[in-house]
């Protein structure tokens, strides 16, 4: 009997730590279920929608021991949002990045950053960045981005529980007002937390949850570091993923503001679809089990640039 009791203990033990250290497909669905619900009405900055998606991701950042960037985690900053031609302006909406980092183990490359981000909000109500022609309906923004949020979280707590093989240190960012023209990226990069000099990737996932039959997974920048368009691409291919790797074409997302600073970026997406800035981009849409296998690409890829000695080095491109 106590040797059952043991043995179950274990087992229990085994599948609790599990839970905590891998990219779970049922982590991602309850990530983007809160995310993208109707009580959260589209994550538009300046609501309380927009504050408790926030305070989600801080408190999930603490609760994997990340470390805050600033002493709150969040980097604060006012968004003036986009209306249509015509219209009055509105008040500057108060926003934040959510920042939070652990810290390598090497003497010498701990100085040194790799940051993987994605942006939180989307369009609330609609306004003038929607395709659908019927005002004040929520935009759910399963895919834009709640879906680069929850892989977000879930590769933080992965690195998190293998923190002691990182040799560079890991920023994680939840970027604000993306949607209102990469105003939380581009506020980080003008107002750093770090020295710019010091963050040598940044790795951005916008839209990473619609993977297709055909596993096409897009990146763009790839070529801004050394060895990076062959890199993908092979990682890809091992992990049963079919990558659309370009050299260059860095446009799009958060990404573009830390190239303008000439920093290398690498923007991963699993393509468009016509649910695109419509309130249709919800939860049942997602490939849940297409966007773990994303999710575990990335995460391999991010810990070959943390956890080794990968040459880093930004490479211009057109």
């Amino acid at each position: 009997m106590k040797k059952t009791l043991v043995f179950l203990v274990l087992i229990f033990i085994y599948q609790a730590s599990f839970s905590q250290t891998d990219v779970t497909e049922n982590e991602i669905k309850a990530h983007i279920l809160f995310l993208a619900s109707e009580q959260n009405a589209g994550r538009y900055p300046g609501t309380k929608a927009n504050r408790d998606v926030v305070n989600y991701i801080i408190k999930d950042f603490k609760v994997h021991g990340l470390l805050p960037l600033e002493k709150n985690y969040q980097q604060k900053f006012k968004a003036r949002l986009r209306v249509a031609q015509g219209e009055p302006e509105k008040s500057l909406a108060k926003t934040c990045n959510v920042a939070a980092f652990l810290e390598g183990n090497d003497p010498i490359l701990k100085h040194e950053y790799i940051i993987l981000g994605a942006h939180y909000d989307h369009l609330g109500m609609g306004g003038p960045s929607s395709k659908f022609d019927k005002k004040n309906t929520i935009h759910y923004g399963a895919d834009d981005n709640a879906s680069g949020i929850a892989t977000l979280l879930e590769i933080a707590e992965k690195v998190a529980a293998n923190k002691k093989r990182l040799k560079r240190s890991v920023i994680f960012i939840a970027f604000g007002a993306e949607e209102q023209g990469l105003l939380g990226s581009q506020y980080f990069v003008d107002n750093p937390l770090v020295p710019l000099s010091q963050i040598k990737l940044m790795i951005n996932m916008d839209m990473i949850g619609r993977l297709n039959e055909a596993n096409h997974v897009y990146m763009n920048g790839a070529g801004t570091f050394p060895g990076g368009v062959e890199f993908m691409q092979q990682l890809g291919d091992s992990l049963r993923l079919t990558p659309i790797v370009h050299a260059g074409s860095v446009g799009g997302s958060d990404h573009v503001s830390f190239f303008k600073k000439d920093i290398s970026v690498l923007g991963i997406h699993t393509g468009a679809h016509p649910q695109y800035h419509r309130p249709e981009d919800t939860v049942d849409l997602i490939n849940i089990s297409g966007q773990k296998q994303v999710s575990d690409y990335i995460y391999k890829a991010l810990m070959t640039f943390t956890a080794t000695e990968y040459k880093m080095a930004f490479i211009p491109q057109e």
